[in-house]
Formats: C-alpha cells, sequence, structure tokens
C-alpha cells in the first residue's frame, strides 16, 4: 500500500521538529548545558517546545497513518493534516515561561486536539463500518 496523504503533512511537520531540534542544540552550545535544562528558562523553553512537538506528531501522524491505511476519505486525512500543521506551527510561539494562556499556546493544542479526534473518529468509522 501506497500512502499518499500522510507524507504530505508529516514532511513540513520533520521540518518543524528539526527545527525546534536545532534551537534545542543551539542553546545548548551557548549555555554549555548538555543534558536536562541546568535552571536555564530559555533552554527549558526550547526543550519543551522541542518535546511538545514530539508527543503531537508522533501520535497524530500514526493515527492519520493507520486511518489511511485503513480507507479514510482523503478529506478527513487533509483536515486532520492541516489541524496538525497549523498545531504544530504556532505552538511553540505560544509556549512561553511568562504567560499560560498565551492565545496561541491556545490555538496550537486545540487544533493537536482536533487532528487527534478527527484521525480518531476516522478510525473508529473504519472499524465499526458506517
Amino acid at each position: 500500500m501506497v500512502f499518499a496523504i500522510t507524507p504530505l503533512y508529516a514532511l513540513p511537520v520533520a521540518v518543524i521538529y528539526l527545527v525546534l531540534w536545532f534551537r534545542v542544540s543551539a542553546a545548548r552550545g551557548s549555555t554549555g548545558v548538555s543534558f536536562g535544562d541546568g535552571g536555564n528558562p530559555m533552554l527549558l523553553q526550547r526543550i519543551r517546545q522541542h518535546s511538545n512537538c514530539a508527543e503531537w506528531s508522533a501520535f497524530v501522524l500514526i493515527m492519520m497513518i493507520l486511518a489511511e491505511g485503513m480507507g479514510t476519505p482523503a478529506v478527513w486525512l487533509h483536515i486532520s493534516g492541516a489541524l496538525l500543521l497549523v498545531g504544530r506551527i504556532v505552538h511553540p510561539f505560544g509556549l512561553t515561561p511568562d504567560t499560560v494562556s498565551h492565545p496561541l499556546r491556545y490555538v496550537g493544542n486545540g487544533t493537536n486536539i482536533l487532528a487527534a479526534l478527527t484521525a480518531l473518529l476516522c478510525i473508529c468509522h473504519q472499524i465499526l463500518g458506517q
């Protein structure tokens, strides 16, 4: 089976993931902290931005590829993928140490939850044969 839709979203999400990883690595180099955050708030912020991307991206992309493999219509995969991509783009800008209620944090988390729920419902629909 060839997967045609999920990779369209996996590729840009992987680029975002790598950009966030490079930011962590650069911060480690400039602070001299090789493990953990060393009590540095900027390094901790970058670590969490990268980690959040890893957590959500892997989860949603796995759900999407399962849904695609089960024959979910393309439109639903595009909805899930677009929501994931929007969330991954905006969330790092909203994940700040000084405000827990940053609007971009809400947008990032909200779109990722909707992406996961969309993929989950598609899988359920395929399983139940509705």
